[in-house]
């Protein structure tokens, strides 16, 4: 798989070490400064890449995925913030029939606790037994707040038939990613957690999701690349 990044901040540069452990040929790498406004963007400086991996920006995201797209190269976004553009992008890789690939978090174990999480909603239906809240923990870095995890987890338990969980969102330090759902009720408390400990663990799924989107044609997600049903309400 020949591959193109696309942002060569801490997640870009994740992708291209562990791209390069794997033997993967990273044939292109973009930073923001030569590629404002996806203007570097385009079938000559993605080099003839197989498939194209963003991690950027939410400012950034839409019009580096529209490039992509524009210039039939598939795609997997990685950057959260920007889904209420969502619908513009979908539409635009139909249309082209193009390949996108999008998701608020890489971690394989996090698409599985998103499931399980589901579940939650359907076991701890009843808002008389527990109040449900939902934290999440960031570096001081991270732009956006909730995290596109975060409301992803909170469709997820929606999903599951219960009311939607309120969020806190914490930013300090160096945190890769910290989400936990908590189901307090007079007497017990239900506690379902997530940690990342390293950023490798979204470097190793975007590469796991390109590998997979080569050659497909259509709008994925990673519970797609697990083989797992959509989100009811996503």
């Amino acid at each position: 798989m020949r591959l193109g990044i696309i942002g060569d901040g801490r997640m870009g540069r994740s992708v291209a070490t562990l791209a390069a452990e794997r033997g993967i040929e990273v044939v292109a790498m973009l930073g923001e400064i030569e590629n404002e406004d996806a203007a570097a963007i385009n079938g000559g400086a993605l080099a003839g890449a197989d498939v194209a991996i963003e991690f950027t920006e939410p400012r950034s995201a839409v019009e580096n995925a529209l490039a992509c797209l524009r210039a039939n190269v598939p795609v997997v976004v990685g950057t959260t913030g920007w889904y209420d553009r969502l619908p513009e992008v979908k539409t635009a890789a139909e249309r082209q029939r193009g390949s996108l690939l999008w998701a608020p978090n890489f971690s394989i174990g996090v698409v599985l606790f998103a499931a399980l999480i589901e579940t939650a909603g359907r076991l701890f239906a009843d808002p008389a037994y527990a109040d449900v809240h939902l934290v999440e923990t960031h570096h001081a870095a991270k732009k956006d707040a909730p995290s596109g995890t975060a409301l992803s987890l909170a469709n997820a338990f929606e999903a599951g038939g219960s009311r939607r969980p309120p969020i806190t969102s914490v930013r300090t330090g160096h945190v890769p990613g910290t989400h936990e759902l908590i189901l307090d009720a007079p007497f017990e408390q239900v506690r379902l957690s997530h940690a990342a400990r390293d950023r490798r663990v979204f470097a190793d799924g975007a590469l796991r999701a390109a590998g997979w989107l080569r050659g497909r044609t259509g709008v994925f997600t990673m519970r797609d690349v697990l083989g797992l049903e959509p989100e009811r309400n996503s």
